[in-house]
């Protein structure tokens, strides 16, 4: 039988374990680490959070720009037709059109809009205080189911430009005649080059989409979200009378400003710039205020961009200026004092279609 040593050598004894003390050290060490790194974690998570809400900024801000200035830049875009023929309305156009005679009074203006200080009319529902509206009008670029462009089926209104020259089309003596705007298919009876004397003759011109759109900034994106967000109504037809449809564009603009460039000398340049054109040059009635919206030819965007989420600890206490107000004073926003970080977009866009009318 093998017989156990009554001990074990020293050095066994030595490596037993270890003792309360040095157990209770490399805890506290290990928490010590374990809180550093969750530190370092939530700095970084935010830090993160922080990057994100300032690209969705930049990408919301940068989106509703170029937005705008691609649609300035068509303005007055109505294919072969020549609307310098036409004479000013009596008044300016309503904004919203509730008729045929009124989206065709609004031809002659691809510009129009609101300064900040005007009342809404009924169709702009929760516009955003102290903010700009946009009108632009113009034909869509692309022909009725041609390529990508939506079918007549789609819906109106419509628009032709007659290229016919005979009695009953660009040889009358109506103005009216050289082009069709209808709410529906049913009045398109334009033609292009190839007709003849006889009315009615030659090949259905092109139809393309009348568009008007309506820019403006809205309190809320959904309903009570609280989220200022840049909008846009949209005209469009049931057959027999307009509809108007808002789209939601872009969340977190939470102003709009604008300053028009009026052609007062007729040679295509702008020659003065004011943020109303219906005030401009001491207009006191209808006629002049029609004849300076007629005459802009470039318009100069202010947008403010917030975060559509407060920053925990931050405190806005910068003051922004968007432009000029329409006594020529600047349009400075204050500082609102809460959590939203805030840039400021600007671009100054040309209209090519009004202002190559005027070339000499």
């Amino acid at each position: 039988m093998r017989t156990i040593p009554p001990s074990f050598p020293s050095g066994l004894r030595r490596a037993g374990g270890f003792s309360l003390a040095e157990l209770m050290i490399a805890v506290a060490i290990g928490l010590s680490i374990l809180a550093g790194l969750s530190l370092m974690f939530v700095k970084n998570t935010r830090a993160q959070a922080e990057i994100e809400k300032a690209h969705r900024q930049v990408e919301n801000g940068r989106y509703a720009i170029d937005l705008l200035g691609v649609d300035l830049r068509n303005a007055g875009y109505y294919a072969e037709f020549e609307p310098s023929v036409l004479a000013d309305p009596a008044a300016l156009p309503a904004l919203c059109a509730s008729s045929l005679d009124e989206i065709k009074a609004g031809l002659v203006l691809p510009v129009q809009g609101l300064d900040d200080g005007a009342a809404s009319p009924a169709c702009l529902q929760d516009r955003r205080e102290g903010t700009d509206v946009l009108v632009l009008r113009r034909t869509a670029t692309c022909i009725a189911g041609v390529g990508n462009c939506a079918p007549t089926s789609a819906g109106g209104p419509f628009f032709q430009a007659s290229l016919c020259s005979n009695a009953s089309e660009l040889d009358s003596p109506n103005v009216a005649d050289f082009y069709a705007l209808s709410l529906s298919t049913a009045n398109l009876n334009r033609h292009k080059r190839d007709c003849t004397s006889s009315p009615g003759s030659g090949t259905p011109a092109d139809v393309r989409r009348y568009l008007t759109h309506i820019y403006f900034v809205a309190n809320n994106n959904r309903a009570g979200d609280g989220i200022p967000t840049l909008k846009r109504l949209e005209l469009g037809s049931d057959g027999s009378t307009p509809t108007w449809t808002v789209v939601p564009l872009a969340e977190g603009i939470e102003n709009l400003q604008l300053e028009y460039g009026l052609d007062l000398a007729r040679d295509g340049v702008a020659d003065t710039t004011t943020a109303d054109p219906a005030t401009a040059n001491d207009c006191g009635d209808a006629a002049c205020a029609v004849a300076n919206w007629r005459s802009a030819v470039a318009v100069r965007v202010h947008l403010l961009a917030r975060n559509t989420e407060a920053t925990p600890g931050h405190a806005d206490t910068k003051r922004y200026t968007l432009g000029l107000d329409a006594d020529g004073d600047e349009h400075v926003i204050e500082a609102a004092g809460d959590g939203y970080k805030r840039h400021v977009f600007q671009a100054q866009v040309a209209l090519p279609n009004p202002a190559g009318r005027r070339l000499p």
